[in-house]
Formats: C-alpha cells, sequence, structure tokens
C-alpha cells in the first residue's frame, strides 16, 4: 500500500506548493521509490476546461483526456509519470458524483450531508490506484482555512485517522514575508497558518517555508518550537534562477530526508541526482541564445502558455543554448505590420486559443514567417490559421476562415476552410458532437495516433510514421481543401488513421514550417524534450547564424 504525503498551503497562495511537490516526487524517485500524484482543487468547476486562461492558466490535458490544472504538467516534467484522469479532483466534481448518486437512489433514501458524504466521496478519490506506487503524493489547492477547502481538509484528517500509524504525513507551506523598516523575517504568519491547521485536527509533520532572505538558525528554532515540529524539518525554500533547480535545492535543504524521517524510513536509499545535475549543466552552460517570438491571445499572463514556455527551454536544453522567448499580443498586428515587431526574432511560435479575437494578427505573424522564411511552428489554432492564410494567399480561396469564428458571431462571413468538427473516431467507437453541445468536456481530447508521411520533415524530426500526441479542440482542417493546397505547397503530412483529420501541415522548400493540430508541449520533459520543440529550436539557432 503506498504511503501518503498531503501537501497544504498557508498564508498566501501561489507559494509554490505544485513545484514543490513534483520536486519532492524527483527526490523520491532518484532515491529509488515509484510515485504518483494528485491535486485536489476547492473550485466549484467540475474542471478547468471551461475557465478563461486568464482565470486559471493553461488547462493541461492527459492521454486519457481529462482537462486538468496545469500542476499536473509540473508533475508530469519532473517526474515523468503520464497524469490520469484520476489525478485531478475539484469540489465541483466531488459534488456532482455525489448528486448523482443521490438521484440514482445510491444512498438508500439518507439525508446527504459534507460529513459523511462528501468526505466519503472524497477519501475514495484518494484510494483510487494505492497499491501501484510507493509514495502517493495529494497537493491541495488554495490556502488553509479557505471555506471551500474545509469539506477536503475534514476528509483528509478521516483518512489519516483511518490508516494504520505512520502511513500518512502532512506537509504545510508557508510564507516568511521579510519586514525592510525593521530588518526582520516575521514568523507569526507561518505560526497562524499551523494554528489554523491544527484546530480542524491536522498537524504539519514537515514545514516548507518561502523566504526572499535566508532563514537564520534561530528561527527555524522559533518555528520548530511554537508549530511543533522538529527544527531538521523545517525546510527553506528560497528564489531560485530556474524551476528545474528545485529538486537539487530541496536536497541541499533537506527535504526528502525530513520526509523520509516523518515516515521512519531508515536507513534510506541514497539519492541518484545525476539526471537533474545534467538538466542544470546544461541550462547552466548554455552555448549561445536563440529569441522566439511567441505571439498569442493570453499574454499578459505567462501561466496561459506555462507548458509552451517550459517546452522552449526543453528544446534549448537539448541543442545546449538558452530561448528566451518573447511574448507579443497578437491583437497588435491587426493594427500594425509585423514586420517592425517580427523581423529580429531566430523564431516564431503561434499557440492555440479559442475565440476571433486576435486571430487575424495571428494569420498574418504566419504569413510573415512563410514569406520571410522564418521557422515557425503553429500549434492547435496557430496551425488553423497557418492553413487559413495558406488558403487566402496560395491558393487564392478568398474569405477563407473558420466555422468557429462564425457561430461565435453568428453569422455566416467566412469559407470554413476550418470547421466544427462533429464526428470522429476515439476508441473502437465514434464521437458524434454538435455545435450546441455544452461546452465542458466535449471537445476532441486526450491522446490519438497520427500517421506521418514518409519522407516529410515531421517523419525524420519524429524519427518514425505513427506517433501519439493529446490534443484539445473542437475546430478541425477540412480536408476538401487539401489538393488545393497541396498544389501550393501547403503538405498534410501527417493525417489521423482513417485519413479523415488533419494532423500536420508543413511547407514546401521552406527553411522550417509546421503545423501541428494537437499540443506536443504537453509532453515535452527536461530530461526528454519533445522533439518538435528540439527540432524547432535547432532550427532558430541555424537561422540565427544565417543572420
Amino acid at each position: 500500500m503506498a504511503r501518503y504525503i498531503f501537501i497544504t498551503g498557508g498564508v498566501v497562495s501561489s507559494l509554490g506548493k505544485g513545484l514543490a511537490s513534483a520536486a519532492l516526487g524527483a527526490l523520491l524517485q532518484a532515491r529509488g521509490y515509484t510515485v504518483r500524484l494528485r491535486k485536489l482543487d476547492p473550485y466549484l468547476n467540475v474542471d478547468p476546461g471551461t475557465m478563461s486562461p486568464f482565470e486559471h492558466g493553461e488547462v493541461f490535458v492527459t492521454d486519457d483526456g481529462a482537462e486538468t490544472d496545469l500542476d499536473l504538467g509540473h508533475y508530469e516534467r519532473f517526474t515523468g509519470v503520464s497524469a490520469r484522469m484520476t489525478d485531478s479532483i475539484s469540489s465541483g466534481r466531488i459534488y456532482s458524483n455525489v448528486l448523482e448518486k443521490e438521484r440514482r437512489g445510491d444512498y438508500l433514501g439518507k439525508t446527504i450531508q459534507v460529513i459523511p458524504h462528501v468526505t466519503n466521496e472524497i477519501k475514495d478519490f484518494l484510494r483510487i490506484g494505492e497499491d501501484e506506487v510507493d509514495f502517493m503524493l495529494c497537493e491541495i489547492g488554495g490556502t488553509v482555512g479557505d471555506i471551500e477547502g474545509l469539506p477536503f481538509f475534514e476528509a483528509i484528517r478521516q483518512f489519516i485517522h483511518e490508516r494504520p500509524r505512520g502511513e500518512c504525513i502532512l506537509m504545510h507551506l508557508t510564507l516568511l514575508p521579510y519586514l525592510a523598516a525593521s530588518g526582520e523575517l516575521k514568523t507569526k504568519p507561518t505560526q497562524h497558518s499551523v494554528k489554523e491547521l491544527q484546530s480542524i485536527g491536522l498537524a504539519p509533520d514537515v514545514l516548507v517555508c518561502r523566504s526572499e532572505h535566508p532563514i537564520p538558525d534561530r528561527e527555524r528554532e522559533k518555528i520548530a518550537l511554537f508549530c511543533n515540529v522538529r527544527q531538521d524539518a523545517v525546510i527553506p525554500a528560497y528564489d531560485l534562477k530556474s524551476i528545474y533547480e528545485a529538486p537539487l535545492a530541496y536536497h541541499r535543504a533537506g527535504l526528502d530526508q525530513a520526509v523520509l524521517d516523518a515516515f521512519g524510513i531508515a536507513p534510506a536509499p541514497r539519492p541518484n541526482l545525476d539526471r537533474w545535475e545534467d538538466v542544470m549543466d546544461r541550462l547552466d552552460n548554455a552555448e549561445g541564445e536563440v529569441r522566439v517570438a511567441v505571439v498569442g491571445k493570453y499574454t499578459q499572463l505567462e501561466d496561459a502558455y506555462k507548458s509552451i514556455a517550459e517546452a522552449l527551454t526543453h528544446g534549448g536544453m537539448a541543442n545546449r543554448v538558452r530561448v528566451r522567448a518573447e511574448w507579443i499580443d497578437s491583437t497588435l498586428f491587426e493594427k500594425q505590420d509585423p514586420a517592425a515587431w517580427l523581423e529580429n526574432y531566430d523564431a516564431i511560435l503561434v499557440p492555440g486559443g479559442f475565440g476571433e479575437r486576435g486571430t487575424e494578427g495571428k494569420i498574418k505573424a504566419a504569413q510573415f514567417a512563410r514569406e520571410k522564411g522564418v521557422p515557425y511552428l503553429g500549434i492547435c489554432l496557430g496551425m488553423q490559421m497557418a492553413v487559413i492564410e495558406s488558403a487566402r494567399h496560395l491558393a487564392g480561396i478568398e474569405g477563407a476562415g473558420s466555422e468557429e469564428f462564425d457561430h461565435e458571431k453568428g453569422e455566416k462571413r467566412f469559407v470554413p476552410v476550418v470547421y466544427h468538427l462533429k464526428e470522429w473516431v476515439q476508441g473502437n467507437h465514434k464521437v458524434r458532437r454538435k455545435a450546441t453541445d455544452a461546452k465542458g468536456g466535449t471537445m476532441r481530447l486526450g491522446a490519438y495516433t497520427a500517421q506521418l508521411a514518409a519522407g516529410s520533415r515531421v517523419a525524420e524530426v519524429y524519427g518514425g510514421t505513427v506517433i501519439e500526441e493529446r490534443h484539445r479542440h473542437r475546430y478541425e482542417v477540412d480536408i476538401q481543401y487539401r489538393d488545393q493546397l497541396e498544389k501550393c505547397g501547403l503538405t498534410f503530412s501527417g493525417m489521423s488513421p482513417d485519413g479523415k483529420l488533419p494532423e500536420i501541415v508543413e511547407v514546401q522548400g521552406h527553411p522550417w514550417f509546421i503545423g501541428v493540430q494537437f499540443h506536443p508541449e504537453l509532453k515535452s520533459k527536461p530530461f526528454s524534450p519533445h522533439p518538435l520543440f528540439a527540432d524547432f529550436v535547432r532550427a532558430a539557432k541555424d537561422s540565427g547564424r544565417l543572420v
């Protein structure tokens, strides 16, 4: 049976619970243990799939088609363990499950209450797959004291009480603010946060304290005394140059040893940190820099493109160069010439998105890259905009556009070279959708196979002709325009196995111009960069040398 580590946060949000959880998972792996990481989110949305990127950052998609919190991306990137649908849960999903059971009569006429019905549902979720790994790390979103989180904390209290002693520990992240006027780190917020946790029946075994300044030993002693933890279980967490330094930094601070001590595991296996030392060597000893323009719609919030930013970093590691990604709002190009903005970049990436806003700017960015020979990677909507650009300017299809924009506006304005996907094959059955269907969970989601054309650039990049990538979209390039576009040099080099859905396009005779309908960034890792991003950065590196 798995040992459980519950990770909670206090004082303020955005302390880095997800990163600390991922780094701890990587350190336990380095000691030879198997791990799985989970996220429990207290918000009432069933999942983040219908949230604006400005609200919640990117939506991370798993192989089995779950739309989840971006922290699951951290978990995968640090451990290499593919997340599942059962690794993410929200209050909305919990309450939805409980109410569905009530409607079916599963509770046999009982009055439905938070305790025991909601808390039991949470505990059932925690037990899924508990016999598969050595350690189960469960992060609870938000901060202790949030009203939405109370059922989760109560469920965890019950869960710990019901398990044999020594099978569960609690790791709590807090903030030590620095008051410049007095020149002091203040421990009171941490003390109050732990007191709040204790008031609901939970006591931390390990405290991780975020601070911008070194934490003196006397402050660690004070925290240990007032929060009832061992002094060597008070772990300092300082700001880092790169998130990929976190496993090494937390190991130096003693986090993994403190966790194993809390479980009474002694002697503990020694860690093998070669993987992370190599990652940091590639970051610290980069042999040059490339500039990549990311032309998107949600550039005001970098978390909206978190996986893309990290995949570019991984591509840089593969080529031993530093990637400087610069975020440009695509709406700028609807009023200004993109050349003035883009001419000094080594490559251009146009990411996904929803809705018509900013899409004409994305089309102009694709046109600039195609005409000027600048390496271009279009992802999801970025591929669709590249197809629309070629349809308009190469194939002569005036008014080429996406059915998505007509649906949004409520009137027909475009020739729909991109249309609403109504039917596709998933596994052994067909999925059917209407434009009027509810939005949540109704897209083409998760991992699908694609067949690559032999001799194509993408087949060379992947080193094979069969790939599996993750999707998240409900609009698709219309195959009926394939012949027209291929005559103009836009090759459909990747297709679904049944040959009906375009997966990849590339421009013939261009140094590097590829559009993909899927999201390759979701499968990239620092120790295993995605081949598309690795080759895209290589092309950017070569492009920079030619200037």
